[in-house]
This record gives structure tokens, C-alpha cells and sequence, in this order.
């Protein structure tokens, strides 16, 4: 029994004494109505059971509150024993409106039914030389990277660059199920000019939806080349072959130094390359080395090569054939034989003019007024109308005979 229970029964005995005393006196109303001294007893006991009732409540709650506002570790049977401080009532309603934080689920990554992940080049990887007009035949290792299975009916697609004679579509005959890898094949054939070429590919459903790798899967795959003719031989009696010397030049145009060989397709910064198989305006195929010069674009567009110093000898003449390029009819340049002598200024020998008009023209410089000098020759061309788009010139077994 606690104290303040004990002193509550001290308080019932001394009440229920001093009542009983009242009732003896001879003038107390008690005396005079026995029956409200019952009653009044029975309604202190009772209020003094509903106050202990009360406190015992109190009590309760406020061990409710020391157990809700301990440390979780503490009731998690931590090394230390916890120890509870008393809360106002208050306090708890406050902390049971705090709401409690949950965690949210991952937000899945959706992936794309139709996607490839580009594995190898199985053959012919980037850069890879060829002769012009080699045939070949260009493998990609791809995996299926989407959620969808590719089935026999899906094909390779040529988008855009140079085809180099691949079909516009080509049954990959297989079925590829997501997460699985595959070599797809195409039949290829080197181009007859020198230069460097690129053609993009895609995969096709069957109801020609394109795709490719990246997060989208709509990115291209491509095959890469470059086309080098090593058979060109040298004129004996030349003392200069440009053809065959042509990437010992060194070649530039208004936007700078050009690679040799270049792209055939670059006419924005222009480009040099070189074949043994010209196709020339009218239709008429040769077989004879030709270089081929396209001037940068734009206004001021030109392209010119460099060419190493020789002593020229009297009686030394500069002959090539000259002309546009089969169906770039819209062809119109100028072209320049220009020379230097040692670091002196740049002197023209000659110039043609060149549009695409079905012919073709054999041109002869006589260089006998610079017989005891060493000379480097320039090889210049120029767009005449501001666009370049066409103006593919050929320069076919350009020398210097003697």
C-alpha cells in the first residue's frame, strides 16, 4: 500500500468518526435522521473511490507516454536499460499528430521493346583499307538490348552515307531473343575512287519500324573504309607523276589542311582522293590513274596541293586530261597549273576553265622557261559560283614528261 492510499484511509475513518459523533448529539440532524448518515458515509467512499480511480488513470497514461517517447534501440532490448522521463498529456497528442515517414518503392526503368546493343566488328572493323572495288562482306556482332524478340522476318536497312553497293534491305533469316546475340552479314563493294566511306545501317520490323542502340534506340551502326589504290606504278619517264605521289603533297583549301586521301563526300571542306577507274563526263569509263579534287564550299571555295620541288630540264612539258566527273552536272570550276621557286611568290602557268558539257579536254604547258630551276608545282581549283556541291574534277595521269 503507498502512502497516499494509507492517508486516504486515515481520512475515511476520522469522517466516518466525526459523523458518528455528530449523530450521538442529542440537537445533530443526524441524530434527528438516521438514515442520511448512512448516506452520507456510502457518498464519501464513493468519491473517494472515483479520485483513486482517477490517479490510477493518471498513472497509466503516464507510463503509456514514457513508452512512446523512449529510443527505439531501448525496446529493441538494447545494453542499457531505458529511462523513461514523464511527458505531459500534451505532449503526447502533439507527437501522435506527427505522421510517420514511409519509404517510397523504386520507379522501374521502362525498356524499349526494340533496342541493340552494338557488341564488334566481326570483320572489317573502322578504317579498314581496301583496293577500289574490292567486293566484301561486313559483319556486326549485335545484341538484342529492347524488351521485344526479333523473329526471321525482321532485316538490316541502309539509311544514309555510302552504300557501297549493299542492299537497301536484307533478311537477318534468325530469331533473336532479348538479352541474345547475333552476327549479321551484308555483301559490300569498295567504291572505284579513292577516299574514305562510311554507310549507316539500322534494323527493321517487319512493319518498318528502324532501330538501333542507345537509350532510345534510335541510333545507326555503320561500316567504315577506306579505299586505296597500292597499284598505281610511276611513269619511267616522268620526272613528276602526280597520280602516283598525289598524298606526298601536301594539300589544303579555305578551310584549312586536308587529309590525304580525303572523304569523297566532304565538298563542304573539300577533299582529294585518287582512282585507277574514272568515270568521266559523257559516260566514257577509263582505266587510267585520275585524281580527283573537290574545292571547299562557299564563296572563295578552292583546293590546292603542293607539290616536292624538281629541277626541270629544258624541253619538259606538263600533260594531263582535265574534266568534270560522270552526272555532277551542275560541275563549273576553274583550274590552275601554278608553280614556286624556292620561297618566292606563286606564279600561274596555266588555267581551264571546266562545266559539265559531255567532253573533256587533254591540256600541254611547256615548262622550257624554268629548264635549271627547282620547282614546286601546285595543282588549284576553285568553285566559279560559290558552291561546290558537284564540282568533282578530275586531273587523269597528270605528269611532267621529258
Amino acid at each position: 500500500m503507498n502512502k497516499r492510499t494509507a492517508l486516504l484511509l486515515k481520512i475515511l475513518a476520522l469522517s466516518l468518526v466525526v459523523i458518528a459523533c455528530q449523530s450521538l448529539a442529542p440537537n445533530s440532524p443526524m441524530a434527528q435522521e438516521p438514515n442520511k448518515v448512512q448516506t452520507a458515509a456510502v457518498e464519501t467512499v464513493s468519491v473517494l473511490q472515483t479520485r483513486s480511480a482517477l490517479e490510477t488513470s493518471i498513472s497509466d497514461s503516464t507510463r503509456v507516454v514514457q513508452t512512446a517517447t523512449s529510443e527505439p534501440g531501448d525496446t529493441q532490448g538494447g545494453d542499457q536499460a531505458s529511462t523513461p522521463t514523464t511527458t505531459p498529456t500534451s505532449t503526447m497528442t502533439s507527437t501522435a499528430m506527427i505522421p510517420t515517414a514511409t519509404s517510397q518503392p523504386p520507379t522501374a526503368t521502362s525498356i524499349p521493346c526494340y533496342r541493340i546493343s552494338f557488341i564488334s566488328d566481326v570483320t572489317y572493323p573502322d578504317g579498314s583499307v581496301l583496293e577500289p572495288n574490292t567486293t566484301f562482306t561486313k559483319t556486326w556482332r549485335l545484341r538484342n538490348n529492347g524488351s521485344c524478340t526479333w523473329t526471321s522476318d525482321f532485316d538490316l536497312v541502309f539509311v544514309s552515307g555510302n552504300s557501297m553497293g549493299a542492299p537497301a534491305k536484307t533478311d537477318i533469316n534468325t530469331t533473336v531473343a532479348p538479352g541474345s546475340t547475333v552476327d549479321i552479314s551484308v555483301a559490300m563493294t569498295a567504291p572505284s575512287s579513292e577516299g574514305s566511306y562510311r554507310g549507316y545501317f539500322k534494323l527493321s520490323t517487319p512493319n518498318n519500324v528502324h532501330f538501333g542502340w542507345g537509350p532510345n534506340g534510335d541510333k545507326s551502326f555503320w561500316a567504315d573504309i577506306r579505299v586505296q589504290d597500292d597499284n598505281t606504278v610511276m611513269d619511267p619517264n616522268a620526272p613528276l607523276d602526280f597520280a602516283y605521289n598525289y598524298c606526298n603533297a601536301h594539300w589544303e583549301s579555305a578551310t584549312g589542311s586536308l587529309p590525304c586521301p580525303g572523304n569523297l563526300s566532304n565538298y563542304t571542306n573539300g577533299n582529294v582522293t585518287r582512282t585507277s577507274s574514272p568515270k568521266l563526263e559523257g559516260g566514257y569509263q577509263d582505266d587510267e590513274p585520275a585524281i580527283i579534287t573537290v574545292p571547299s564550299n562557299g564563296s572563295g571555295g578552292y583546293i590546292q596541293g603542293r607539290f616536292p620541288g624538281i629541277k626541270v630540264e629544258n624541253g619538259d612539258q606538263f600533260t594531263a586530261m582535265i574534266g568534270c566527273l560522270y552526272d555532277h552536272t551542275a560541275c563549273n570550276a576553274m583550274l590552275q597549273l601554278n608553280y614556286r621557286i624556292g620561297s618566292g611568290a606563286v606564279q600561274n602557268l596555266a588555267s581551264w576553265t571546266e562545266v559539265y558539257e559531255g567532253s573533256f579536254n587533254r591540256v600541254t604547258v611547256d615548262l622550257s622557261s624554268l629548264a635549271g630551276e627547282t620547282v614546286e608545282f601546285i595543282l588549284y581549283v576553285s568553285n566559279n559560283d560559290g558552291a561546290s556541291a558537284d564540282d568533282y574534277i578530275f586531273w587523269m595521269t597528270p605528269v611532267i614528261i621529258r
